[in-house]
């Protein structure tokens, strides 16, 4: 079994891949993370992905998860807000409207790197300035893309979703098994291991 090594600080990924019973290491990747102008966000998240996973160190043996994560309004990217005026204001954007939400995954193992970018449509209730106060002043806000947390507080805010739950988490677990696979490996339950040869019909 490959060890894998994730290439985020985010505690949300760490919950996603502890779900999966999958152990890890975090090595953080030290980037400065910038948009292209004229970029689209599919193939934003999926750059930035690959470029966190090639910038930490590898050593024989592991497997690199990387990911990028940006949260889309009227073609404006909604990344993690700066302070609580700049949660509020992204939140009041996204009272009552659907937006979308697109996640980069990257992996690194035997040499080989392979990478893709999740969509889900998400949509807010309407809710108005002062229960948009009261859930920044949880601080669950301020280190998240489109400053909500869908697993956390953030939830009472969501009226559907359409996709995947866990790629608005910040790691879509159907797209990693999908790149689990295409590099010769796959999950099965709590473990990481090599396809078995195909069998002979």
């Amino acid at each position: 079994m490959p060890r894998i090594v994730l290439a985020s600080g985010s505690p949300r990924r760490r919950e996603v891949l502890t779900a999966l019973g999958l152990p890890f290491t975090v090595r953080r990747p030290e980037l400065e993370e910038t948009m292209v102008s004229g970029e689209f966000a599919e193939s934003a998240v999926r750059r930035l992905a690959e470029e966190k996973a090639a910038c930490v160190s590898v050593e024989p043996g592991e497997l690199v998860l990387a990911a990028d994560t940006v949260v889309v309004l009227d073609g404006d990217f909604l990344g993690k807000p700066a302070d609580d005026r700049e949660a509020i204001a992204m939140l009041m954007r996204l009272s009552g409207r659907s937006h979308d939400v697109f996640t980069g995954l990257a992996l690194l193992v035997d040499g080989r790197s392979v990478s893709a970018a999740t969509r889900t449509e998400v949509t807010f209730r309407q809710f108005d300035r002062l229960e948009c106060e009261a859930y920044v002043a949880t601080g669950e806000p301020l280190d998240k893309a489109g400053a909500y947390g869908i697993q956390g507080f953030g939830s009472a805010l969501v009226e559907r979703i359409h996709g995947d739950f866990f790629n608005v988490m910040g790691l879509p677990v159907p797209t990693f098994l999908r790149l689990l696979t295409s590099v010769g490996y796959r999950y099965s339950y709590g473990c990481i291991v090599r396809h078995p040869p195909d069998e002979e019909q």
